[in-house]
C-alpha cells in the first residue's frame, strides 16, 4: 500500500461531476470488513469502469457526499493505514492494496482509498473478519452498492475477468523512460490534481505507480498500454494505425480531388486536435432571415456537439490492437465517422439507433477512466443519445448508426441539415486548406415564385439543352447541392426550366431546357442589358 496524493481533483471527486456515484463509496467512519468488501468489489471492477474510490471520513446521503465532512481522527489515520496494509494481505486474494490519500477539507481530516481495477481479480474477500469465519466470496459493484457476487453474476465474473482488458495491460516491448513525465504533468494540471505540483521532481517509477500507469515486479517495471497511449510523444509506433484521419471531398467520395489531414499522437490530444480542425475549416453557420418573422432562423451543416461525441466514442471504444485508424470523411452532404470494431453483440442495433442501447462493460476501461477526467466522456451510454438530441437540436436529420453481423465496424453518419447552402469554398492558407465562411442567407420557408438573380442566371446560361453538370460548369458552380436548391429548384417552379425526361427525374440522361416562359425571360433579359 502507498500513500500518495490522488492522480484526480479531490473536488470533482466530493461533487461527483466526474466520478459515478457506482465508483465512489463514502463511509463516516473506519468498518474495516465493511472496506474490505469494498475494496474487492472495485478490485473485480466487474463492468470495467476503472475501479473506483472509498472516502473515510464523509457521510453519504442518496449517493452524494455530505459536507462539510465528518472528519477522522487524526491520530488515528495511521492506525487505520497500517490495519489497511494488514488486510490486503490477509482479508482479500490474491493479496490487494489500494493507494490512499490523507486530505484536509474545512479543517477535518479525510482518508481517500483509491482503488483501480485489479491486474490479477477476480478477487475474494473474507466474509467475515472473525477468527470463527473462514468463508470467501466475490464482490461486485451493483450501482452504488457493494454486494456478493452470487450465481450468474459469479460465473460471469469468473469468465470475464480471466481476462485483463487491453489498455490495462503492461508493455512488454516499452520501458518506463518510453513515458513523457511532460506530458504527465499537463494531465495532472488539467485535472487539477494535487500531485502535479510535486510530479516534475518524482522518479517516473514513482509517478507512474501513483497513477497506475505503471506496475509488475519492483526490479522490472513495464509501463501500460494506456500509459503509452495518453503519455507517449509517438503512440503509433507501440499500436500502429493510432490516429485520426480527417477526409474532405468537396464534390463527393467519387470524385478525384479530396484533402486529407492525419492526426498523430497522445490519444487525449488528437482527438483535441481533430475536432477542433473540423470545427474551424469545415462547420458553417447558415442565418435564414423570414421576412414576416423577426427571428432569424440559424442552424449549422453538422453540429459540433455530434461530431465531438462521435468521435470521442470512436476513440474511446476502438480497439488498439487493430491496425486501422478512426476515419472522418465528409462531404457536403454528411460526416461520416468510422472506426473498428464494432459495438458488443450484446447491444442491439435498434436499440442503439434510439438511443436506448445500455452498454454496461467497456474494451477500455482505463482509457475510458481518463477522458472522463479529462471532461472528454461519461462512460453512461450517454454518446449516442447526446448525438441524436445534438442533432435534433439544429433541425438535423437523424443520425445512422451501422455495423455488421459480425461488428467488424462501427460507423456514424451525420447528415448536413435539409436547409443548409453548401459552403463557400476558398483557397485561404499556404497549405490550401479549405476555409468555410459563414453566410447571411434572404430565404423564405417555401420557394417562391419570385425570379431571383440566380434564377436568371440559370435562363441566361442555358441556351441549349444541357445536363446538369454543364449547366454547373456554365455557371461556375462546384456545388450541386447549392446548385440544386439555389437554381435549379426554383427555375423549375416558376416554370421557366423543363426537364427533357420529366417522368425519370433522377436518369443520367437528364437534360434541361427553357421552356416558352423562359425564352421571354431571356429575351427580356437581353432587352434590359442591351446597350443603348
Amino acid at each position: 500500500m502507498t500513500t500518495d496524493r490522488l492522480p484526480i481533483n479531490l473536488d470533482h471527486l466530493l461533487q461527483q461531476r466526474t466520478i459515478e456515484s457506482e465508483r465512489v463509496e463514502y463511509k463516516a467512519g473506519w468498518n474495516p470488513e465493511s472496506v474490505v468488501h469494498t475494496l474487492c468489489a472495485f478490485a473485480n471492477d466487474f463492468y470495467n469502469l476503472g475501479g473506483g474510490y472509498v472516502v473515510l471520513g464523509v457521510e453519504e446521503q442518496d449517493g452524494r457526499a455530505v459536507l462539510p465532512p465528518k472528519g477522522l481522527n487524526p491520530n488515528t489515520v495511521d492506525k487505520i493505514q497500517k490495519e489497511l496494509l494488514n488486510l490486503g494481505n490477509s482479508a482479500i486474494r490474491p493479496p490487494y492494496h489500494p493507494l490512499t490519500s490523507t486530505c484536509e477539507i474545512e479543517s477535518k481530516t479525510v482518508l481517500v482509498l483509491y482503488v483501480p481495477g485489479g491486474q490479477t481479480r477476480p478477487y475474494k474477500a473474507k466474509a467475515s473478519l472473525s477468527r470463527h469465519n473462514q468463508e470467501w466470496h466475490y464482490y461486485i459493484r451493483k450501482h452504488n452498492s457493494t454486494v456478493r457476487a452470487k450465481g450468474q453474476d459469479e460465473l460471469e465474473l469468473i469468465r470475464l475477468t480471466a481476462t485483463v482488458p487491453f489498455d490495462d495491460r503492461y508493455h512488454q516491448a516499452a520501458s518506463l523512460q518510453d513515458l513523457s513525465i511532460r506530458l504527465i504533468v499537463h494531465y495532472l494540471e488539467t485535472v487539477g490534481s494535487e500531485l502535479a505540483l510535486e510530479a516534475s521532481d518524482l522518479p517516473i517509477e514513482v509517478l507512474g505507480q501513483r497513477i497506475n500507469i505503471a506496475g509488475g515486479p519492483s526490479e522490472t517495471l513495464l509501463p501500460k498500454n494506456v500509459g503509452l497511449l495518453f503519455f507517449n510523444e509517438k503512440p503509433h509506433e507501440f499500436f500502429p494505425a493510432t490516429q485520426i484521419d480527417v477526409i474532405w471531398f468537396p464534390n463527393g467520395p467519387g470524385e478525384d480531388y479530396f484533402e486529407e489531414k492525419e492526426f498523430k499522437g497522445p490519444i487525449s490530444m488528437i482527438l483535441r486536435d481533430a475536432i477542433s480542425y473540423i470545427e474551424r475549416n469545415y462547420l458553417k453557420e447558415s442565418v435564414i432571415k423570414h421576412p414576416n418573422k423577426p427571428e432569424a432562423e440559424r442552424f449549422w451543416n453538422f453540429p459540433i456537439g455530434a461530431i465531438e461525441e462521435a468521435l470521442v466514442n470512436a476513440v474511446y471504444h476502438r480497439s488498439y490492437e487493430e491496425r486501422e485508424p478512426i476515419e472522418v470523411r465528409i462531404t457536403p452532404e454528411e460526416l461520416v465517422v468510422l472506426s473498428f470494431p464494432g459495438a458488443d453483440h450484446s447491444i442491439q442495433m435498434e436499440d442503439l439507433q434510439q438511443g436506448q442501447a445500455i452498454n454496461r462493460r467497456y474494451r477500455n476501461r482505463r482509457i475510458g477512466e481518463f477522458l472522463k477526467e479529462l471532461d472528454l466522456a461519461e462512460g453512461r451510454s450517454t454518446g449516442v443519445p447526446k448525438i441524436l438530441r445534438s442533432m435534433q437540436q439544429n433541425g438535423s436529420p437523424i443520425p445512422v448508426f451501422e455495423s455488421d453481423d459480425d461488428r467488424t465496424f462501427f460507423l456514424v453518419r451525420l447528415p448536413a441539415h435539409e436547409k443548409i447552402l453548401p459552403a463557400t469554398v476558398k483557397q485561404g492558407s499556404t497549405q490550401g486548406s479549405l476555409l468555410i465562411e459563414k453566410e447571411e442567407l434572404l430565404h423564405t420557408d417555401q420557394v417562391t415564385d419570385q425570379v431571383t438573380d440566380q434564377v436568371e442566371q440559370l435562363v441566361i446560361a442555358l441556351t441549349r439543352e444541357m445536363s446538369r453538370t454543364e449547366l454547373q460548369m456554365a455557371l461556375q458552380l462546384r456545388h450541386r447541392r447549392h446548385f440544386t436548391i439555389a437554381y435549379l429548384k426554383p427555375a423549375l417552379k416558376a416554370k421557366l426550366v423543363e426537364m427533357t425526361l420529366p417522368d425519370k427525374p433522377n436518369s443520367q440522361n437528364q437534360r434541361y431546357r427553357r421552356t416558352a416562359q423562359g425564352e421571354a425571360l431571356a429575351e427580356q433579359i437581353k432587352r434590359k442589358n442591351a446597350p443603348t
